[in-house]
């Protein structure tokens, strides 16, 4: 996954965070077959969006780590990647913890 910061970036477009959204909870009207993920196609509906701007938005959350695409024939599928938002909470988590105290008191 790549830094926090970029992926945090990318979550905070509102098409995207539809887009993770929607991958998460497709419902059945989705043209997907079995395990191959949600189509673009359907994502362009879902977001109200062209397949160019669906393809840009979905290129970030790839890249991130966010989210697996897998081209079959000419359609592209997209599905969630766990292990990248495992990574991603495993990193924001640490601002849950409270700072290990270093030696020679909090301020050295």
């Amino acid at each position: 996954m790549s830094d926090a910061v970029t992926t945090l970036k990318a979550l905070a477009d509102p098409v995207r965070w539809k887009a993770l959204t929607f991958l998460r909870e497709p419902g059945p009207s989705v043209c997907s077959q079995g395990d191959l993920g949600v189509c673009a196609c359907d994502l362009e509906h879902v977001l109200g969006v062209s397949q160019p701007t669906v393809s840009h938005h979905m290129k970030q959350l790839v890249e991130v780590g966010l989210v697996n695409a897998r081209r079959q024939g000419r359609w592209v599928f997209y599905e969630l990647d766990p292990e990248g938002f495992s990574a991603l909470e495993a990193e924001i988590g640490r601002f849950a913890k409270p700072p290990v105290a270093r030696q020679g008191g909090p301020l050295a």
